[in-house]
């Protein structure tokens, strides 16, 4: 396993026994790191905030529906990751396993009836290891560096943007680009106060300007804003084409535009707003690769268009407000030194 991170796990498991033997087991392979374990639904989407394992097991024997609702509600705040059903030293009903496959499990493996703990480490072995591997080949693709971060967002966005753009350091290795539903003025009032407020400079973006790092800036009202290649970097254009989702500026223009140039050096963040902005942008980003991450619907305003990527499968993470701007600053910290570097090119991807 030299040079080959292990794959990180976590144990969802009502009894205590039942969670010491299954991770005590995987613990004892080389390629599985256990990085942490719950005996509820509720423990466990704490953790998982903070852990990011790289694959989920729970034992379906939960009591009182328990499976059901820790797989429902992992599933909707990690609509990506794999989770495995494993039923360690009971026969599950068949009928019920059918039923939380269709409800999002990834498979479901179990133990021979009346198995002793040789047994269940046979089966752990010989079945939910192979499992486990093919699942996390096809989830733990190797992820691209990032070059740009984009966000849309609406309603409640003056208030939501200053908490996330705060988060970033002055130093912040990549451009960001934002699109707030916002009339004219008003964009250019809001990034001055942005600007006043935090580490990294914030201003309305303008035609012909190049991106570069640890800037942000945001589209002007009452136009579209788009990147366009630039001498090995890229640059803004803005025109006033007509409204998309009765939106100008509109999130999906400046998505497509960044997908096209940037391809899977993208992150794609979509937060608070009405409507449905930004669907057909995540769209293009994940046809070219790049990843997308989306507001929960506990902190927004109004969970429209983050709802809308969410719906479609598109997110890779649906995280609280508090939450995304550390997510942002790990995601783009991946390929890149322990201190920022300053080159920006789209020629280095």
């Amino acid at each position: 396993m030299s040079g080959v991170l292990p794959i990180r796990a976590f144990v969802v498991a009502h009894g205590g026994a039942a969670r010491r033997f299954v991770s005590g087991a995987l613990a004892s392979e080389p390629e599985i790191e256990v990085v942490g374990t719950a005996p509820t639904v509720s423990v466990a989407l704490v953790k998982l905030d903070r852990l990011r394992p790289d694959v989920i097991l729970i034992d379906p024997e939960m009591p009182e529906g328990g499976a059901i609702e820790a797989l429902l509600a992992i599933r909707e705040k990690h609509p990506g990751s794999p989770i495995i059903l494993f039923s360690s030293f009971t026969t599950p009903d068949r009928a019920a396993m059918r039923s939380l496959l269709a409800q999002g499990a990834s498979a479901w493996i179990a133990a021979p009836a009346g198995a002793d703990n040789a047994a269940v480490c046979r089966s752990i072995r010989e079945e939910l290891l192979p499992k486990i591997k093919v699942l996390c080949q096809r989830h733990r693709k190797p992820e691209a560096r990032i070059e740009i971060v984009v966000i849309g967002i609406s309603t409640g966005g003056p208030d939501a943007l200053p908490l996330l753009i705060a988060a970033l350091p002055g130093n912040f290795p990549v451009p960001v680009v934002i699109v707030q539903h916002m009339p004219a003025v008003f964009t250019r009032l809001l990034a001055e106060r942005l600007n006043a407020k935090c580490a990294i400079a914030v201003s309305e973006a303008a035609m012909g300007e190049r991106l570069t790092p640890a800037h942000v800036w945001l589209a002007p009202g009452g136009h579209h804003l788009i990147v366009a290649p630039d001498r090995g970097g890229a640059r803004f254009e803005t025109n006033q084409d007509a409204p998309e989702n009765s939106c100008r500026p509109s999130v999906d223009p400046l998505f497509r535009s960044v997908a096209a140039l940037f391809g899977e050096g993208t992150l794609a963040v979509v937060m608070t707003g009405m409507g449905r902005d930004g669907l057909r942008g995540c769209e293009a980003v994940r046809a070219r690769g790049g990843q997308i991450i989306i507001q929960d619907q506990q902190t927004s305003v109004v969970w429209g268009m983050p709802g809308a990527v969410a719906k479609a499968g598109l997110a890779e993470a649906i995280l609280p407000l508090e939450a995304l701007g550390p997510e942002i600053i790990r995601r783009v910290e991946i390929g890149r030194p322990a201190h920022y570097s300053t080159a920006f090119s789209t020629d280095d991807r």
